[in-house]
C-alpha cells in the first residue's frame, strides 16, 4: 500500500490461537489468498480514511483509525482463518457478486476483479474448504477461510 500511497498507515492486529494443529494445505496458494484478503482490507480502510477527510498517515489525529485483524481459530474438525477490517463494509446490493470473476468495486485500473474469485476457487476447489464473508455497512467486513483438518 505504501508504494501507491506514501502516507498510508494502518494498525495490523493478530489473534492466533495457541497450539493450533497443523493442517495440509498448498502453502503458496493459501498465502496468495491471505495476501489478497489483507491487501483488499488495507485498500478499504485507506479509502474510508480518505472519505473521512484525514490523511492516511496521521495516526495522532482523533477519529477513525484504520485497522486490519488476522486471526485463527480451532473449530473442532476445521480451522478458521479470518481477515477483518473496519472499513465501510460491502453494500448488500453487491454482496452476491463479490466472488464472481471480473467483478470489482475499485476504480478502473486499480483492480482486475480476479482476486476474490481466484481466492474462492483456491479455498473451495483446491482445499475443500469454504470462503465466507460477513459485513456491516459503515462498520467493516470479515472474510473467513474455513479449512478441513
Amino acid at each position: 500500500m505504501r508504494v501507491k500511497d506514501k502516507s498510508f498507515n494502518a494498525t495490523m492486529n493478530t489473534d492466533f490461537e495457541k497450539d493450533l494443529e497443523k493442517i495440509e494445505v498448498i502453502p503458496q496458494d493459501l498465502g496468495r489468498v491471505i495476501l489478497n484478503l489483507i491487501t483488499n482490507a488495507f485498500y478499504v480502510v485507506a479509502e474510508k480514511k480518505k472519505q473521512n477527510g484525514q490523511p492516511t498517515g496521521v495516526s495522532e489525529q482523533p477519529g477513525y483509525e484504520p485497522t486490519v485483524t488476522v486471526a485463527t481459530k480451532d473449530l473442532g474438525n476445521k480451522v478458521e482463518i479470518s481477515v477483518s477490517d473496519n472499513g465501510n463494509g460491502i453494500p448488500q446490493a453487491i454482496i452476491d457478486k463479490i466472488f464472481q470473476p471480473f467483478f470489482t468495486t475499485k476504480p478502473s485500473g486499480q483492480g482486475t476483479g480476479l482476486g476474490l474469485s481466484m481466492s474462492y476457487e483456491i479455498i473451495t476447489k483446491a482445499h475443500g474448504g469454504d470462503l465466507k464473508v460477513e459485513t456491516k455497512e459503515g462498520e467493516g467486513t470479515t472474510f473467513k477461510i474455513i479449512l478441513p483438518k
